[in-house]
């Protein structure tokens, strides 16, 4: 353990955050962008939704999971949503998910796959949920990470899966991700029926993550946020104090944070051996 000395709750600030392969505003590729907004942020836990992994030329092929947990000195870990076949025999499997970057050690992980609901209409991407184990001064934290489908029937089934992943779960639990839903969708009101949305529990629901803020110089044209579809939710062992929004053109979404405290439950863990032994 971290140490033998465990204090009743714990400061705990995370982050949600949809990068878009580092992709900007301005067209621009550039994860160091990525890096220092986090940096600057202080978040010790982190969900990433779209990353790549040695995907394509658009992000040069490159392990961005590990670019970012090498540049900031974090733990990470990574869920691969898609698993393609290399462009050439010697190259890696190009992948594309989610990940969790932490300052705190990673004790467990398991990225589940969520049922696909086929639209001739739409698109038919993979998705998942990335659940990860932290180990955080002395009490294991269950982190689950996502981005879900803008198809209504799809995100039904997701959050009825989501709710069945998270709920085998008995450490405190945090989920972040880009839900694709504003908060007053159906299905944001369920996850609302067993979770803390941290912004509605610190009256802070008027704030908006998408798009980002940017002014277009060839045509003028001035974009701003005008919903919300990223989200942390919490259980009944972390309190909400504080959430916002950062502001910033590096990605078509705005990263956001949450300040949490965490009340310690059951007694102090001594091992963890083995993945299922944590659940």
């Amino acid at each position: 353990m971290e140490s033998d000395k465990i204090p009743p709750t714990v400061p705990i600030k995370v982050m949600s955050f949809n990068i878009a392969h580092g992709l900007g505003m301005d067209n621009t590729v550039d994860l160091e962008r990525t890096a220092k907004v986090i940096e600057q942020s202080g978040a010790e836990i982190i969900g990433l939704q779209e990353l790549d992994r040695h995907f394509t030329d658009r992000s040069n092929f490159i392990d961005q999971v590990d670019w970012l947990s090498h540049r900031l000195g974090m733990y990470g870990a990574f869920g691969a949503n898609l698993d393609l076949e290399p462009n050439e025999p010697e190259r890696p499997r190009r992948q594309y998910g989610n990940a969790v970057l932490s300052k705190h050690p990673i004790k467990y992980v398991e990225n589940h796959l969520l049922t696909k609901v086929i639209s001739p209409i739409a698109n038919s991407e993979q998705r998942g949920i990335l659940e990860v184990v932290l180990e955080v001064k002395g009490t294991y934290v269950s982190f689950f990470n996502t981005h879900l489908s803008l198809k209504e029937e799809e995100l039904k089934v997701s959050i009825d899966e989501i709710l069945e992943i998270t709920e085998k779960s008995r450490f405190p639990k945090i989920i972040t991700g880009d839900f694709n839903a504003d908060p007053g969708h159906l299905q944001i009101k369920r996850m609302e029926n067993h979770f803390d949305d941290v912004f509605l529990k610190t009256g802070k629901n008027n704030m908006y993550t998408y798009p980002a803020p940017y002014e277009h110089d060839s045509d003028g044209v001035k974009l701003k946020p005008v919903t919300r579809i990223d989200y942390i939710f919490t259980d009944q062992h972390l309190e909400p104090e504080q959430a916002a929004v950062i502001e910033t053109s590096i990605s078509d979404h705005l990263p956001i944070t949450a300040d949490l405290v965490l009340s310690r439950v059951g007694s102090k863990m001594k091992t963890a051996n083995g993945a299922r032994s944590l659940k």
